[in-house]
């Protein structure tokens, strides 16, 4: 009996050892919520329709038919509006059955969410330090639920595999690529990433603006010679059609023309181009200076967010999911959590990007509740919420202090170390 107990006494003291600590079990609780949460989205997809994968599918199925491109409908009659390098490179997804592409797709979405959330949110995990495996994955849940990011997986769309591929091009300290390859890619792909040449070539990074313009002439020049007569069709004519994209007055489109189009619903007699091209060129510089500016005083995250939100605004089409990169720039206002206003201005944000504000209210007030100052700022609500977090971003690179270059990307999980990259 004796002889038994020893070993049973070792025992009893290695176990207090291995017993795991109060942040391990809260972290182990905030992942299996967050898992069950953001799987919940996934299997609402999967089990739905992604009906823009589907038309990124379609894409690949005309160039292995030799179908032609911007003619073709996917689900819902949607039609291929995307440069022709996107269709060459859906090709696999025509290869295989539509719900297998549902499930290879996760990946493309939500490795990207996860890196924008480790790296925009630093801040805020560095302080919170030990508490930080609690914390990230109820950040990473909450981003995930937020309209753009909600839709983009809902959807199956490809802007957060765009973010990523800017992001990394943008932060990496000593990539192994020619830095503005990965910016050029995604530019190819979908045209709205090119607004990062310019923020390349006005925060100095020359070089890299120009193999970005380079590579992204480069491939569609390789799609051109691939598919020469839809390359000539796209970019002779499906561009400048932006009725191609549906319906570019619904709520759904928070670009500023769509802003601009719900204004004068009732005025036909006035031209929007005489009020949105003023405004592209107002916002873009204005937006671009505060990009500089950030960048200047060592926030590389804040003119990353802002050059992000500008691509939405700017563009003559700009869904909401296009609007994913307000995850990095909550997470850049919000900071370290020190500064109150800072705070407030994060969480609310987030908040109203949570609810489908914009389009309800499309659908559910009459046109003269619409027509009205309160209809109008309740509609375009992502849109003016997009366009107010410029200068908050810029206000909050003033109002913080200057973080190192290598502190601001410090923990960004696998791949190249990511830093400031001046």
């Amino acid at each position: 009996m004796t002889g038994s107990a020893r070993p049973l006494a070792g025992v009893t003291r290695i176990l207090p050892r291995v017993r795991p600590t109060r942040v391990q079990v809260l972290a182990a609780v905030a992942w299996t919520l967050a898992l069950a949460a953001i799987g919940h989205l996934v299997v609402s997809a999967v089990t739905g329709q992604m009906l823009d994968l589907d038309v990124y599918r379609s894409g690949g199925q005309a160039i292995v038919h030799d179908g032609q491109l911007y003619s073709i409908r996917a689900a819902d009659r949607l039609p291929f509006t995307y440069p022709p390098l996107s269709a060459i490179l859906a090709v696999p997804l025509a290869l295989l059955p539509f719900k297998a592409d549902e499930v290879v797709w996760i990946a493309p979405m939500l490795v990207p969410l996860v890196l924008a959330v480790r790296v925009g949110f630093r801040p805020i995990l560095t302080r919170v330090a030990g508490a930080a495996p609690v914390g990230f994955p109820v950040i990473l849940t909450i981003a995930a639920y937020l309209q753009p990011v909600k839709q983009e997986i809902g959807f199956g769309q490809v802007d957060l595999l765009l973010l990523g591929l800017c992001l990394v091009d943008c932060l990496a300290k000593a990539p192994r690529w020619p830095r503005g390859l990965l910016i050029g890619i995604a530019t190819a792909i979908k045209l709205q990433p090119g607004v990062f040449i310019i923020y390349l070539w006005i925060t100095g990074r020359r070089r890299a603006a120009g193999v970005a313009a380079l590579s992204f002439a480069a491939l569609a020049g390789l799609a051109w010679a691939i598919n020469p007569s839809d390359s000539a069709a796209y970019w002779g004519s499906a561009i400048f059609d932006t009725g191609r994209l549906g319906g570019n007055g619904s709520a759904a489109n928070q670009a500023l023309r769509g802003m601009v189009l719900r204004a004068l619903r009732f005025q036909a007699h006035v031209a929007p181009d005489l009020i949105w091209l003023p405004l592209v060129l107002i916002v873009g510089v204005g937006g671009f200076t505060a990009a500089r500016a950030c960048w200047r005083q060592g926030h590389e995250m804040a003119g990353i967010a802002i050059t992000g939100l500008l691509g939405a605004l700017l563009s003559p089409v700009a869904w909401i999911h296009h609007l994913c990169w307000i995850v990095i720039a909550l997470g850049v206002v919000l900071g370290d959590g020190r500064q109150v206003r800072r705070v407030v201005i994060a969480v609310l944000t987030g908040a109203l990007f949570l609810t489908t504000l914009p389009t309800w209210v499309e659908h559910t007030q009459t046109p003269a509740q619409l027509a009205s100052v309160g209809g109008f700022l309740v509609e375009n609500s992502f849109g003016l919420a997009a366009l107010a977090l410029i200068p908050a971003l810029w206000w909050s690179c003033r109002s913080a202090s200057v973080t190192s270059p290598t502190d601001e990307a410090a923990g960004v999980p696998d791949g190249p170390r990511i830093a400031v990259a001046r």
